[in-house]
């Protein structure tokens, strides 16, 4: 099956090095997609999941996600100090 799909894409005018460099970067969406949608998940929030998992942006928007939304909660809340009474 395998030989029978490089034939083809070969056929196509894809050479090996296309062929390997598509593959690779579909991994690394996949990679990165997956980890977005479980911290997501995690968190509960259904929006970015839907969005993670609808669009494809060769893991762009996972890492911004992972690294920059997900995390901006964790700098708006802030603790109430209780002061002690004396």
């Amino acid at each position: 099956m395998v030989n029978y799909m490089m034939d083809y894409l070969i056929g196509m005018g894809f050479t090996p090095l296309m062929i390997f460099s598509i593959a690779l970067i579909m991994l690394w969406d996949m990679i990165w997609k997956l980890i977005g949608m479980w911290k997501a998940a995690r968190k509960g929030s259904a929006v970015w999941f839907v969005a993670l998992m609808i669009f494809n942006t060769f893991g762009i928007l996972p890492i911004l996600y992972v690294y920059v939304f997900s995390e901006m909660k964790k700098h708006r809340t802030f603790r109430k100090v209780r002061r002690k009474r004396r």
